[in-house]
């Protein structure tokens, strides 16, 4: 069985820095396609961060050069760190990965979760 356990977040001041960790269990994410996906209230899911199996990355346009993405394989963990906060980055965090072993962020289908951490950044 998957899980991802992510810890990290809560309040933080604009122009702030946060880092999010999610754990796996149940799949080596250096083998899948894993990312971080954000919801505000009454939008949908947005991915904003993503590494592929082989390490490659993408970023939004929202968060890029603000929030990078990174894996520690050793410990089977995926990292968002979160530079220069703005208010809008306010939301619940999910990191999420993919089912399919070789996944790449092109082609990803997010089908394992975790539970999700609110970040709000505000004064």
């Amino acid at each position: 069985q998957v899980q991802l356990m992510q810890s990290g977040g809560g309040l933080v001041q604009p122009g702030g820095s946060l880092t999010l960790s999610c754990a796996a269990s149940g799949l080596s994410l250096e083998h899948y396609a894993a990312g971080w996906v954000r919801q505000t209230p009454g939008n949908e899911r947005e991915g904003i961060m993503c590494m592929s199996s082989d390490g490659s990355t993408y970023a939004d346009r929202s968060v890029k050069g603000r929030f990078t993405i990174s894996r520690d394989n050793a410990k089977n963990t995926l990292y968002l760190h979160m530079n220069n906060l703005k208010p809008e980055d306010t939301a619940v965090y999910y990191c999420a990965s993919d089912a399919r072993f070789g996944s790449t962020c092109q082609r990803i289908t997010y089908a394992n979760w975790g539970q999700g951490t609110q970040v709000t950044v505000s004064s």
